[in-house]
């Protein structure tokens, strides 16, 4: 791929990971710096990844140096043999060799051995092992203790706070009928967490009990040996056919739900507000249907922020939420009060109040002690006195992990609310539009706890607003596909239009009463600094136009590679992929595309051309979206 076209796909012209595909018989993997993914048995997904991974004491992962890989490949199977070294922040450094053997009756072997030249500190060193959600979770499965006990229970289905399995020596599933997969692990102890509650699309089996402290050290000159193994056992009683690469996805679209497309909205900061008040033309453009309006007196955030926030409100005036961290320096009473009479002096006129205390913007993992915080029953009545006309929403300004871990006591809320951050655990660009497979176990388990309250999601955008498991945010210098940053150069690019349009489409059965995707400018904006448009700002404008209207299901026969949402007579649709689809289309009066073939132009233009389209087939270029004029009842 040409360094333009990777800047108009994905914002960065960072080469990609390299990957290879090996196979033998109806074993099959993808080899990628050094780790694996998409472990298939006879076509089948049975493990998503296995990866050798170092991680610092933020849990960050460490960048390590490989050597180029020595690869045999025989009719009865293959082999990788790599090293790898990595240095910590002190100056030591890890040195490891790995073997990966693969046989076609049904065997592969990962192996790793480590030697650290001196005393080596880390959160975690050794093997992560992914299993898939779709089709995984709430299956049944096999646990091998390290005790030798043997356990039966399925995944969960609903996403786990905690880990769902511990002590753990081998896991076996069913991966198609007649046929199981057994990950057996050895070198130390392993357990597994629900990776769903930060939006991965993984049941992750990681080396090391969280429960143990944490950072910890390897010995200098000790060898730390791990091993995985993944054996398959059975004949699949009906052989998976692959469909024709040639074929099109098709997209049928219901009538409607008799329910409404959510409110779309946009996030500003008291950093972002006069850049915002300076675009006020792309946002009337957009047209959100509500803003957030974030506010955090930690931060330094006053009186003037509220004032600034007051002149964008008057300048665009539609709903407004604002989103408190209270900083908990004194009783919530106390606090909760000097705001409300900071947002009367400002002339503010808010339709709801989100608050949150700001010690739960750290994660506490199982296991661990809560920090010190005011109970919520009481930040809540506290509010409630405050802001008596006001709607009371509660839950977490971090991540589903986070409420999922904290649950709120709704019955003192008008609503309930989180946000998702796809970059915690990987950066790639598969991992990242791979976690919207996991925003329909989200919500669902939010419906299980809270049924039908209101419900509210966002802003969730590919960059991080919080690093809730370490000490900040990572650094970002605009162009490496990094974890825990703020800004993310996908941002710029097509890769955010489809994502944006992706997790719409992945939230849209959950019923929610609003969803805020992102911001104007900044980061997280859809603009860039001169005021062009980025490919998100379209689709920011198509969710907007949805919302309130009667919500219709969409169905995509290859939902791993475009998926949609309708409202009324309106389909918007997103290829999630790096590659041109093909679309078999409901009937439509008017399509609009935008993907690299007009990407550049859509800079400069509120709307986008129609594409001519022959009979109901659309060809959509890589992370392209389209809005789709459906004709009558289609």
């Amino acid at each position: 791929m040409s360094p333009e076209r990777a800047l108009l796909l994905t914002g960065t012209d960072e080469p990609q990971p390299e990957r290879r595909s090996l196979q033998t018989g109806p074993l099959s993997v993808i080899l990628e710096e050094g780790n694996l993914r998409a472990i298939r048995w006879h076509g089948v997904e049975a493990v998503r990844g296995i990866s050798y991974l170092v991680r610092d004491e933020n849990w960050g992962t460490y960048a390590c140096k490989l050597e180029s890989p020595t690869i045999e490949e025989r009719a009865d199977g293959f082999s990788v043999a790599y090293s790898g070294t990595c240095t910590s922040r002190g100056g030591a450094t890890l040195h490891f060799k790995a073997r990966i053997a693969a046989e076609a009756a049904g065997k592969l072997v990962f192996a790793v051995t480590a030697v650290p030249d001196q005393d080596f500190s880390t959160n975690r060193a050794g093997f992560n092992i992914l299993h898939p959600i779709v089709g995984v979770a709430g299956a049944p499965a096999t646990i091998e203790h390290v005790d030798g006990r043997t356990q039966k229970a399925p995944f969960p289905r609903s996403i786990d706070p905690a880990q769902p399995f511990l002590t753990m020596r081998a896991i076996t599933h069913e991966v198609m009928p007649s046929v199981e997969a057994t990950v057996r692990m050895e070198g130390d102890t392993f357990e597994m967490e629900d990776q769903r509650n930060w939006s991965d699309a993984s049941f992750k089996t990681y080396v090391r009990p969280l429960a143990l402290p944490w950072p910890y050290v390897l010995p200098a000159n000790e060898a730390v040996v791990q091993t995985i193994t993944v054996s398959f056992a059975g004949i699949p009683s009906n052989k998976p056919s692959a469909s024709a690469s040639s074929e099109a996805s098709v997209i049928k679209v219901d009538p409607s739900s008799g329910k409404s497309a959510p409110l779309f909205g946009l996030n500003i900061t008291p950093e972002e507000a006069d850049a915002t008040l300076a675009a006020l033309e792309p946002l009337r453009s957009i047209a959100p249907r509500h803003l957030i309006f974030s506010f955090d007196p930690l931060q330094g955030h006053d009186e003037q922020a509220l004032e600034r926030f007051r002149r964008l409100q008057e300048a665009h005036p539609v709903p407004v939420t604002l989103e408190l961290t209270l900083p908990c320096k004194a009783e919530p009473a106390a606090e909760l009060d000097l705001l409300a009479r900071q947002v009367a002096k400002a002339g503010l006129v808010l339709d709801a109040l989100v608050v949150v205390p700001a010690p739960d913007l750290k994660s506490t993992p199982p296991g661990s002690a809560w920090p010190p915080c005011p109970p919520l029953s009481e930040v809540y009545s506290a509010a409630r006195s405050a802001f008596p006309e006001l709607r009371l929403g509660g839950g977490m300004l971090t991540y589903f992990t986070e409420l999922n871990r904290k649950r709120v006591p709704a019955d003192q809320l008008d609503f309930v609310t989180h946000t998702t951050a796809p970059l915690v655990h990987a950066a790639d660009d598969l991992s990242v539009m791979q976690t919207l497979e996991a925003l329909p176990f989200i919500t669902a388990s939010v419906r299980e706890v809270y049924g039908d309250k209101p419900y509210r999601i966002g802003p969730s955008s590919i960059g991080m607003r919080h690093n809730p498991y370490g000490s900040g945010l990572a650094l970002s210098d605009g162009r490496t596909r990094r974890t825990m940053v703020a800004g993310d150069p996908r941002q710029r690019s097509l890769f955010a239009a489809a994502w944006m349009v992706g997790y719409a489409a992945a939230v849209a059965d959950a019923d929610l009463e609003a969803l805020t995707l992102g911001a104007l400018t900044g980061p997280f904006g859809v603009l860039n600094s001169d005021h062009a448009h980025r490919p998100a700002f379209h689709a920011a404008r198509a969710l907007a136009s949805l919302s309130g209207k009667p919500r219709r299901p969409v169905a995509s026969s290859d939902p791993t590679s475009v998926i949609g949402l309708a409202a009324g007579n309106m389909l918007v649709l997103a290829n999630l992929t790096d590659e041109q689809v093909s679309l078999s289309l409901p009937p439509a009066n008017n399509v609009q595309v935008l993907d690299e073939n007009n990407a550049e132009v859509a800079q400069h233009s509120d709307t986008l051309p129609a594409r001519p389209i022959k009979g109901n087939e659309l060809r959509l270029g890589a992370y392209g979206i389209a809005f789709c004029h459906l004709a009558g009842d289609a």
